[in-house]
């Protein structure tokens, strides 16, 4: 009995002093942002007593501009475009785009299949699903389009046209012709390059580039 008394009043004790009100030291947290996080919603107003875009402040605020960490690079980004669009009036880097090669490699069958579909949907209103740029929008002149759009297939100028030139017009839009970057995204764009440069290879006689299946290109 006399035990079962002395384990009890032990336990008490254990209680009473877990219930204390005694404030203890917390210790030192080594990422307090992280541990106590202020999140910011997107398209919510700033709150300037939370955040600050000065990277030079020396109060508790939390640094915050929106913008992508130096040095990093988005999704899907990984084969950037060198230049950027020319001023009105301008036209020197889309000369110098001229230079600059494509990096995807050759399409195998499937991947080409998939190039023309995208060639299709996005570029055959207007240049024709033929390249010969006779699509639905100027249909021999009976169009709605009244300027022919550019012929792929028998006109020597976009035979010989570069294909860092190609993808500049496809990238920033060319003349009458608008961007198309928000409808083909960087590999896309590439893609339909390779099969028009294969149209115009076969229509002179020569065989379609591909290379082996095993090959994949992301989407």
């Amino acid at each position: 009995m006399k035990k079962i008394a002395v384990i009890l009043f032990l336990a008490m004790g254990i209680i009473i002093s877990g219930c204390s009100d005694v404030k203890r030291e917390q210790g030192s947290i080594y990422m307090p942002d992280m541990a106590y996080s202020r999140a910011f919603e997107t398209y919510a107003a700033r709150d300037s007593t939370l955040f600050t875009t000065d990277l030079s402040h020396t109060d508790d605020k939390i640094f915050y501009n929106n913008m992508p960490v130096a040095g990093t690079m988005a999704r899907g980004e990984e084969m950037p475009f060198p230049l950027t669009k020319d001023a009105a009036g301008d036209t020197t880097n889309y000369v110098a785009s001229k230079l600059v090669q494509n990096p995807l490699p050759l399409l195998n069958e499937t991947q080409m299949k998939e190039a023309e579909r995208l060639y299709l949907i996005n570029c055959g209103i207007c240049h024709g699903p033929k390249l010969n740029g006779n699509g639905p929008l100027y249909k021999g002149g009976d169009g709605p389009y009244p300027a022919k759009p550019a012929q792929f297939v028998g006109d020597a100028k976009y035979e010989q046209m570069p294909e860092g030139q190609m993808y500049y017009s496809i990238m920033y839009g060319k003349n009458l012709m608008g961007s198309y970057a928000s409808q083909l995204n960087r590999d896309q764009r590439w893609m339909v390059i390779h099969y028009i440069k294969a149209k115009q290879a076969e229509a002179k006689g020569g065989t379609t580039p591909a290379k082996d299946s095993s090959a994949t290109v992301k989407k």
